[in-house]
């Protein structure tokens, strides 16, 4: 669906001038669809209205692309339903409006665990602030790079660090971990995304009186962890079972969450 029209995929297609092709212009959602429902749609299109005023893009009214997103979840049915706005032909010459584009893909098949190469992102703002500080742009080419590097070498993932050693996120997914009973994460001030999948996960463990502590920690720190986990809309809480060269066991406290989880996402999609 291209601004609220059908297409069909074989005739989807966007302006070759458009600045999301040429420099990565633009920003996006990722929802998952359980049955054609969308979990949490409302907190996805609230980060979508964020990012569009950092980048100082002009969004269709909301509840129009609520209406294009719930559409193609139910035709996806489960799936995954991106929302990608591009800016357009932003040259006098090339002027174009952007577009809205709201697609669904199938799930991949899911995996019981996740290995993760710690990796240094020296293009992460690593808590820097920045102009776009908290946006979910198109521009993802340096997180797929890391992602392809830890797949070349074995891993199924990056683990990203900034310069100064702290640990910082996934290329599409968030990370915590378990010390002496206590969850630890990165705080969202290092400029990390402010992943959906990781609030609701830690509204949930505040429900079951976990600990959670948010900071900044050096990747020592979740070396001698007793249980690590990723969250992402994707994986939801999925544990991880190798960091580098130090190997964990799917713990209690991660089964906890992700079956917290999993109630929180039935209660809201039945």
């Amino acid at each position: 669906m291209i601004d609220g029209r059908p297409v069909d995929p074989q005739e989807a297609a966007v302006s070759v001038f458009d600045w999301g092709l040429l420099r990565g212009d633009g920003i996006f959602e990722a929802i998952r669809s359980y049955g054609g429902r969308l979990f949490q749609l409302d907190a996805h299109l609230a980060r979508l209205q964020r990012s569009a005023a950092l980048m100082h893009l002009e969004l269709p009214d909301l509840s129009e692309v609520a209406g294009w997103a719930r559409a193609v979840g139910e035709e996806g049915h489960d799936c995954t339903v991106r929302i990608l706005v591009t800016r357009g032909g932003a040259e006098p010459e090339l002027d174009s409006p952007g577009r809205v584009v709201v697609l669904w893909e199938p799930l991949s098949d899911p995996t019981p665990a996740v290995s993760v190469r710690p990796t240094l992102a020296p293009w992460h703002c690593g808590g820097t602030p920045w102009e776009l500080m908290g946006a979910k742009t198109l521009s993802y080419a340096p997180n797929m790079s890391a992602w392809r590097a830890a797949r070349a070498e074995g891993f199924d993932d990056a683990l990203l660090l900034a310069r100064e050693g702290y640990v910082l996120e996934g290329p599409t997914y968030s990370i915590g971990w378990v010390v002496d009973g206590t969850i630890e994460t990165p705080s969202l001030d290092l400029g990390i995304l402010a992943s959906i999948t990781r609030t609701v996960t830690l509204e949930e463990a505040a429900d079951l009186g976990l600990k959670v502590h948010e900071g900044r920690f050096m990747l020592e720190r979740i070396l001698g962890a007793d249980e690590v986990f990723a969250l992402s809309t994707l994986k939801e809480v999925k544990p991880v079972d190798r960091v580098g060269k130090t190997a964990f066991a799917a713990g209690p406290i991660t089964g906890k969450l992700a079956a917290a989880y999993t109630a929180r996402v039935d209660s809201e999609t039945s």
